[in-house]
């Protein structure tokens, strides 16, 4: 398969899966109380929402960096993408589990939680094995250095291990673990990772890669 098909199937996702995250910001409406209390009420589907639009959309920057970058599409690899658009398209299902859960407490709460961190796990999952495969002999047109892939994986799957916080952290406090799935969200926003170039060549200029 050409490698824009690839792109191009997983942008269409990404971009269903962000926009179907707006759903879930609907209040009641007239004649169930004031609307400034309607909205206070909702507040857990403001906060999960935020977190899941940066959530997928740093994904979807970091696809974009790693798709850009192959040189060849394998029919493996078609699978491990699918693997990553299987969680990705979960993620309006789990933040509308938050949205409902959250405000009311109790042991329901936690697992809401746990479930998203479940969902950002696997999706997390997907994209490290999509860059593992990425990794091998002449699969990409800028090459890792075998000495510098241990520090590229640890870089692009550190969030897995974030997530896994989340999961645990979940059955503690449900408030607290989804706060700090939004930090792992804007750690990710701002850590950059210089371009590889080619031996003796100087990375472009103005070009970055982000960690996932």
């Amino acid at each position: 398969m050409d490698r824009s098909r690839l792109e191009a199937f997983s942008d269409g996702v990404f971009a269903v899966a962000i926009t179907l995250l707006a759903l879930n910001l609907a209040v009641a409406g007239p004649g169930h109380g004031p609307l400034a209390h309607q909205l206070a009420d909702r507040w857990p589907a403001f906060v999960a929402y935020l977190i899941s639009f940066f959530t997928i959309g740093i994904i979807w920057v970091n696809h974009h960096a790693l798709v850009s970058n192959l040189a060849a599409v394998s029919r493996l690899l078609l699978f491990l993408n699918l693997v990553l658009l299987l969680f990705v398209v979960m993620v309006p299902f789990a933040t509308a589990t938050v949205a409902e859960y959250l405000a009311h407490g109790g042991f329901d709460a936690k697992v809401a939680v746990a479930v998203y961190g479940i969902v950002l796990e696997g999706m997390s999952v997907g994209f490290a094995l999509m860059l593992e495969w990425s990794l091998g002999e002449g699969r990409t047109h800028v090459a890792v250095p075998p000495g510098r892939r241990w520090a590229v994986r640890l870089r692009f799957t550190s969030g897995g291990l974030a997530y896994l916080v989340v999961i645990g952290g979940a059955f503690l406090s449900a408030p607290a673990a989804l706060a700090f799935s939004g930090l792992v969200a804007v750690y990710y926003i701002f850590e950059r990772t210089p371009v590889l170039a080619p031996a003796g060549q100087d990375a472009p200029k103005g070009t970055d890669e982000r960690a996932s």
